[in-house]
């Protein structure tokens, strides 16, 4: 299971760029069983490990933007050592279930902006560069706590409010996503809030599935692609709302059930 578990991700972030951590830690809370802090850790060095392998593809062809990566790492670098430092503090419960269902709902909402065109901007990056570090800082911080959504995020940020193509958009969305892996899996691995068993069986999957996924993304249309990306987006925002309702509904279940007992008692 963990092995396709692995090579389903990892053929998503391949093709588009994303689906890293927004698939990966419900996967692993769910299906796998692991506490909410062990899924963020291992969800951080499994996207980067993908990352690491999926990037080549894209920069040999030059299909990155580098003013934009550099501006995006300035704003989400601070933030996601300000999230990591947090999700240590709070004892590894990156995993709340109300930032997980805000993310999910911002995730989803934001990524249906690709089937609105007028609520698209192609200039705003290229007339507004200085708001991106800005744009990026809570990215950084949402990431840092939960391992999820800054891959999509950044996705839906340059699609829509960038003139960049859409393969410079997955490829600067893939080394914009693996340095922000890089930097909060070496704090995870430090706070030894990783599964390496499931770790191994996920990239066992994960490898051939991100080669693949590489492969694939150079047949496939721009504008399909770019379809692609957002409608994997929306799925990823509205799992991380499925996730967090259902952990939220897990979480007060003793409180219902008292509820409910003193209630058929009253009766």
């Amino acid at each position: 299971m963990n092995f396709f578990i692995g090579f389903l991700i990892a053929l998503a972030v391949g093709l588009t760029g994303i689906g890293g951590g927004s698939f990966t830690v419900p996967a692993l809370v769910l299906i796998v069983g692991l506490t909410a802090g062990e899924a963020v850790g291992t969800a951080f060095v499994f996207a980067g490990v993908l990352r690491l392998i999926a990037a080549p593809f894209y920069l040999i062809g030059k299909n990155f933007h580098a003013r934009y990566l550099w501006l995006l790492l300035l704003g989400a670098v601070p933030g996601l050592l300000l999230g990591t430092f947090v999700l240590h503090f709070l004892g590894n419960q990156g995993g709340n279930p109300v930032v997980i269902i805000l993310l999910g709902i911002m995730l989803a909402l934001t990524s249906s902006v690709t089937f609105v065109p007028r609520a698209q901007n192609p200039g705003f990056a290229q007339k507004n560069s200085r708001w991106l570090p800005w744009l990026a800082l809570p990215i950084g911080v949402e990431y840092g706590f939960s391992s999820a959504g800054a891959g999509a995020l950044g996705s839906v940020l340059l699609l829509n409010y960038s003139e960049i193509t859409t393969p410079q958009v997955v490829g600067t969305d893939l080394v914009f996503g693996l340095v922000l892996a890089a930097i909060g899996g070496a704090f995870h691995w430090k706070f030894g809030a990783i599964n390496s068993a499931v770790l191994l069986q996920l990239l066992g999957g994960g490898v051939p599935g991100v080669v693949l996924g590489c492969a694939l993304a150079r047949h496939v249309p721009a504008r399909k692609l770019r379809l692609a990306v957002a409608m994997i987006a929306i799925l990823a925002g509205a799992q991380l709302v499925w996730h967090g309702t259902y952990a939220l509904l897990s979480n007060h279940a003793p409180s219902i059930a008292k509820v409910m007992a003193r209630l058929q008692l009253g009766r």
